[in-house]
């Protein structure tokens, strides 16, 4: 897995640093706010909720079992209809087949649907190595984009910025992208809309080929599923003469019927409606090709896989690969509230992306061996996730993977990997608890002794455990133990 983000550095460090940013916090802060409880509204309307989660868990959990299987068919379905397939083992295969299927155009730009898959590639950056420009279609992506940003967030990529600032962002970098900003642009939400639609409509009439994504493909009928807001999705799938969707290989599911479960629960669970104002749906050529000619031309589905069959390989990570990037997630987490998005160092911010990146990427990174880390384990990711991924489970798993080390699975190969740098003092501190934890007779004479000296406990740590007290305060010590107290209060243990 590419990203624009590597090198970066841990996560605590980044988030250090975005904490001191009180006008980022504000903004996140009112956004996570705002989304979550109008999801909680939207998911309290439908009474077999619990039922529906564990349908979609369900469902992905089969599919991913049986994943060779329904990629086949998906592939069978799709050439059927007139489409073309490609397989991509990593993200530079995809760029490279993306770019030449652009090439083979003759076209210089192309607009783009918002997709994720094609953010964690890079696949604009490639596409402008090759003399392509890409334009980004959604709203809040455009503004990313006009402001030479990163995305941080799954559902709003622009969360981080306020009305004002993407004012700012519209008079100054439009122009230089296409049609200007109208003078006098205020920063009413409405003003900002109205341009960007006006500086979006000459491309989406000017353009020839399309970039997608998709949030579902349809393994009986090689249907592709695109769900989005703003109507720009719509203009991109239709209009253009050739589509390209790139799309990650877990993302489908065998049977039609099964879009009924997560057509559902994704949107209240993103944008916390009953159903999404456009649901675009295409197989083959094209989501309105019909005997009049009118949609694509010619259609082009690039399965990637970058990662995905190596994560599939792990029993534990696996079920994130259930995820459908409605971004609950990250708006119930108190660590991204205050952190934000870019501290992830990844297009996947959030819980999710704590537990997503590190297995696609592998733990090598510093940032990647941190983001395991980056979480309270307070369990409100798993609450609130649709398809029921125990994220904290994963956290846990990846954590013990960056101490102890271990066998994974890299480019389909079984390996062993080394601890991460960093954690001798963590591994120590853990074998020294297993062996007093096997001494019962240790276990009760170390408890009576921290307990008679506990007016000599510290305030803080010393040496490797200052980092943890820097944040926390240590907890008192009792006056006596468990044990002890049991003892007294109920006579001795047999």
């Amino acid at each position: 897995m590419t990203t624009a983000h590597l090198g970066m550095p841990s996560f605590p460090a980044a988030a250090r640093e975005a904490l001191r940013d009180g006008v980022l916090r504000a903004n996140l802060r009112h956004a996570t706010h705002t989304i979550r409880d109008k999801r909680t509204r939207a998911v309290a309307e439908l009474a077999d909720w619990d039922r529906l989660r564990a349908a979609g868990a369900a469902v992905k959990d089969h599919t991913l079992r049986h994943l060779d299987h329904y990629l086949l068919q998906l592939e069978a379905a799709v050439t059927a209809a007139g489409g073309t397939v490609h397989w991509a083992v990593d993200a530079d295969e995809a760029n490279r087949i993306v770019t030449e299927l652009v090439r083979a155009t003759g076209e210089r730009e192309v607009v783009k649907v918002k997709s994720m898959a094609t953010q964690e590639i890079g696949l604009n950056e490639a596409l402008e190595a090759a003399g392509i420009t890409a334009y980004e279609t959604d709203l809040a992506e455009l503004i990313v984009q006009l402001g030479h940003d990163r995305p941080s967030h799954i559902l709003v990529p622009a969360i981080h910025r306020n009305r004002a600032e993407i004012r700012d962002i519209f008079r100054t970098e439009m122009g230089r992208w296409g049609r200007p900003a109208p003078d006098g642009l205020g920063d009413d939400p409405r003003e900002l809309a109205e341009a960007a639609r006006l500086h979006l409509r000459e491309k989406f009439l000017r353009a020839k080929v399309a970039v997608s994504g998709a949030n579902f493909m349809v393994a009986e009928t090689g249907t592709m599923v695109v769900l989005e807001s703003e109507g720009n999705g719509r203009m991109c799938l239709t209009l253009p003469e050739t589509l390209i969707s790139v799309v990650g290989i877990e993302k489908v599911v065998p049977t039609f019927r099964d879009l009924e479960i997560f057509l559902q629960t994704l949107p209240r669970s993103s944008t916390a409606e009953r159903m999404n104002p456009y649901t675009t749906m295409w197989t083959g050529l094209g989501p309105a090709r019909g005997a009049d000619g009118d949609g694509p031309a010619a259609f082009h589905l690039v399965l990637l896989d970058n990662g995905r069959t190596d994560t599939l390989a792990d029993d534990t990570g696996r079920q994130a690969l259930r995820c459908i990037r409605c971004s609950a997630c990250l708006n119930v987490c108190p660590v991204y509230e205050r952190a934000g998005g870019h501290a992830y160092g990844s297009v996947y911010p959030g819980p999710i992306g704590a537990v997503l990146s590190p297995q696609l990427r592998g733990t090598g990174s510093e940032i990647d061996a941190s983001l395991p880390y980056a979480s309270t384990l307070c369990g409100a990711c798993y609450e609130v996730c649709p398809v029921a991924i125990d994220i904290p489970e994963i956290l846990v798993h990846l954590r013990e993977r960056v101490v102890q080390g271990g066998p994974v699975t890299r480019d389909g190969i079984r390996v062993r990997i080394r601890p991460t740098h960093g954690h001798t003092a963590e591994r120590a501190a853990m074998r020294a608890a297993r062996l007093l934890l096997d001494r019962p007779a240790a276990l009760r004479a170390g408890e009576r002794l921290l307990a008679r000296a506990r007016r000599l406990a510290p305030r803080r740590l010393p040496g490797p455990g200052r980092a943890w007290t820097d944040t926390r305060d240590l907890p008192d010590v009792p006056a006596e133990s468990f044990r002890d107290w049991w003892t007294r209060e109920r006579g001795t243990p047999q």
